[in-house]
């Protein structure tokens, strides 16, 4: 049995769309990261990363949500691209690009914005600019085609997916008037079956909502030290 550690947030959901349409059996193992389950040994044991999603299938255990899609789509020969060398570097191409680029700068510039200690202009300006620079290459490349890769949806869809539904809370309501493409792209995966039950998986357990000062505790260990 496969088992997705999860929480409902971007990356885990990504994992969940991929399992969901693919159509695999899996048991959901919730990671409440404002009450600090992830840094439990068992899950360390896991993803010594200490971050959601990890998984298990059967004695293979692999975490971070770029190399848990790739694993899926091989493991199962689906939502890949055609196997040449030229579709398999697009492939990987944006796969990286969504783990190295729309993933931390969107997270930065939430985290600078809402969550900071202190408000500070440079550091907000910085991360909001770049998360808007990356996610104007997705509104590019999904301007040519109907999805990422072409006419074919993939696992670079379902990447791309996770993040898309909180642009509004990372960039603001406004974001999506600038890209339009995006938005279409977004409401055409939240219309399939499969992203609507992986986006009720949030339902199934009463995860912590409240970011009160243990979660703050928990989320942002580096501010312990901080001198008031």
């Amino acid at each position: 049995m496969i088992k997705l550690y999860y929480h409902p947030s971007p990356n885990p959901a990504k994992i969940a769309l991929f399992l969901e349409e693919a159509g695999l059996s899996y048991e959901m193992v919730p990671v409440d990261t404002r009450r600090g389950d992830q840094f439990k040994p068992e899950f360390l044991a896991i993803n010594p990363n200490g971050k959601t999603p990890a998984l298990t299938d059967g004695d293979v255990t692999i975490f971070d949500s770029s190399a848990i899609l790739l694993y899926l789509a091989e493991k199962t020969g689906r939502f890949l691209p055609e196997n040449t060398p030229k579709a398999r570097g697009e492939m990987l191409s944006w796969l990286m690009f969504v783990a190295t680029g729309i993933g931390p700068y969107c997270g930065q510039a939430v985290h600078f914005t809402r969550a900071a200690p202190e408000k500070l202009p440079y550091a907000i300006n910085r991360y909001t600019f770049e998360a808007k620079r990356h996610w104007g290459l997705i509104e590019a490349q999904l301007g040519k085609h109907r999805y990422m890769l072409g006419d074919t949806y993939t696992l670079i869809d379902m990447a791309v997916w996770g993040w898309a539904t909180r642009i509004p809370f990372a960039l603001g309501e406004e974001a999506f008037a600038a890209m339009p493409n995006v938005k279409r792209h977004l409401d055409e995966i939240s219309a399939r079956p499969a992203a609507q039950r992986a986006t009720a998986l949030k339902d199934k357990f009463a995860f912590k909502t409240e970011m009160d000062e243990e979660a703050r505790k928990i989320l942002f260990p580096q501010n312990a030290h901080l001198v008031a």
